[in-house]
């Protein structure tokens, strides 16, 4: 196989891997800048008389079988609309994964309600529903699963306690298109789906927000939200029938949507190619885990998260990323790095100034705790995630790259070890 080029050997591959911050690793092209040459032509940039934006929410609509749709400026934003339209009062608790970005937090604080982290399951990295359940109090009011990576939470014990305790579900798919769990579009198995048109994800507009679901209720207060609970912006009868902010989308973002929307199917179906692949590939090396998938489900690759057991490999999970970069490979260790709520914003609960409001909404011997221990099977995850990155546009000669990369360094595991140990 090679010295190992983190000795000094000649690496695997030179291939320069496209990423989602260039033309080269997104799809965006023609018919997008058709579109907008079309809005900027028209010179109606705001949704008030543009096409694209209502446009862009019945065909999101239509492609998950939805009945409502409602657009907003991120993905943070479309988890706003949803916490939002299911107005939780002051002091209630939402359930959430603690592998996440602040955006699915952020909705949850705005709303003066408090953010309850919930441990993961090894093998999907999606909430584990025993510990939630454990988790729900009176002021529950909300679980929000993240599905990560593309990847689906164990959606059927989630909706059951819902049931049970008479809570809305709201799905964070932001790095879940074209995800599915039981033959089901994630997004359209909870009350609400949260989706986000951000850069990095499987289709963007730069920024933005998708917000579903099939509930009246539900669907009649999303845009309201989004528009600051006026029913009928620009209309001569100014009124507002709820609380809201201004969060709509325009029609340049909406221009670029409408276009990405007809490439989402594509784009997931190559990335779910290629992550099994690499999968497939990987599934018989000591100390890695690939990803579970339920029967009937899809991931959608927004990375491949794969768990490395560092004793029976024999090096960190840092080393092993090292190595593996070093071959050329596309590969990162830890991800976001530990708990989101192990960062200090939420460490110090000092979100409203140097008050600690909303928590101080808590009974007294009841407050929520963000310190270490509270998830430890998430804490475990993170220290043995090797991220490897997935792109639609990958050559399958790239991809054959990677499983050389990774096959050379297992190949070598003697040597690996040697080096780990020698730079202890």
């Amino acid at each position: 196989m090679g010295i190992l080029a983190i000795n000094g050997g000649d690496p695997v591959t030179q291939t320069k891997y496209p990423g989602v911050g260039s033309a080269a690793g997104r799809t965006i092209g023609k018919e997008e800048l058709a579109n907008l040459q079309e809005v900027v032509e028209s010179g109606m940039l705001n949704r008030s008389g543009g096409k694209f934006v209502p446009a862009v929410e019945r065909k999101f609509a239509e492609h998950l079988g939805m009945k409502y749709c409602a657009s907003s400026t991120s993905g943070t934003a479309a988890i706003h609309v949803a916490v939002g339209a299911v107005n939780p009062d002051p002091g209630d608790e939402i359930i959430t994964g603690s592998i996440t970005d602040m955006g699915t937090v952020i909705p949850i604080l705005a709303q003066n309600a408090i953010p309850v982290f919930a441990d993961l399951r090894r093998d999907n990295m999606g909430l584990d529903a025993t510990d939630v359940e454990r988790r729900i109090t009176e002021r529950t009011k909300a679980i929000i699963p993240v599905h990560l990576a593309g990847n689906a939470t164990d959606m059927d014990p989630i909706m059951a306690l819902a049931e049970k305790h008479n809570l809305y579900v709201i799905e964070d798919c932001s790095q879940a298109y074209g995800t599915l769990y039981k033959g089901r579009h994630v997004g359209t198995i909870g009350h609400l789906g949260t989706f986000s048109l951000q850069q990095s994800k499987h289709i963007t507009c730069g920024d933005g927000g998708l917000t579903v679901t099939n509930d009246d209720d539900l669907g009649d207060r999303l845009p309201l939200f989004a528009n600051k609970g006026w029913p009928n912006y620009g209309s001569a009868d100014r009124d507002y029938v709820m609380f809201g902010m201004n969060y709509r989308m325009t029609e340049l973002q909406a221009a670029v949507v409408h276009a990405q929307i007809d490439k989402v199917d594509w784009v997931t179906t190559r990335r779910a190619e290629i992550g099994d692949r690499i999968c497939a590939a990987v599934a018989d090396y000591p100390g890695i885990q690939a990803p579970s998938i339920t029967e009937g489900g899809r991931h959608t690759y927004w990375f491949l998260g794969l768990l490395v057991d560092q004793d029976i490999i024999g090096v960190s999970t840092t080393f092993l990323a090292r190595a593996l970069a070093r071959e050329g490979a596309p590969v990162s260790a830890h991800y976001i790095g530990r708990p989101i709520f192990m960062y200090d914003l939420l460490k110090n609960k000092r979100i409203y100034g140097n008050s600690d409001f909303p928590f101080n909404l808590q009974p007294a011997g009841r407050e929520v705790r963000y310190e270490q221990g509270e998830t430890p099977r998430t804490e475990a995850i993170l220290d043995d995630l090797l991220s490897v990155a997935v792109n639609e546009n990958y050559t399958d000669e790239a991809v054959d790259g990677i499983i050389a990369c990774f096959a050379k360094v297992f190949g070598n595991l003697d040597e690996l070890r040697e080096s780990y140990a020698a730079e202890q």
